[in-house]
């Protein structure tokens, strides 16, 4: 009997911020890989819009939001 794999997309959140330090950075990501399931998480702090990018969420974006917010920075989706 032959399988069939399906494979599943990551779902992946591009955010605008206004992370803007080193250490911050770090301190965001550390914090957001510690709280939900993700693979990866990145914060461009070069790029103008400070760019959030989170791989392969299993959680909804506006937790991310909400969260980023707590962390007392401005989060949003990058359209």
């Amino acid at each position: 009997m032959q399988r069939h794999f399906t494979p599943t997309l990551a779902r992946i959140g591009i955010f605008r911020t206004n992370i803007g330090t080193m250490h911050a950075r770090k301190r965001v990501i550390s914090a957001i890989c510690n709280t939900f399931e993700v693979a990866s998480c990145n914060v461009d702090i070069e790029d103008c819009d400070k760019v959030l990018r989170v791989v392969d969420m299993r959680v909804d974006e506006r937790s991310i939001i909400q969260f980023v917010q707590q962390q007392g920075f401005e989060c949003e989706v990058l359209e």
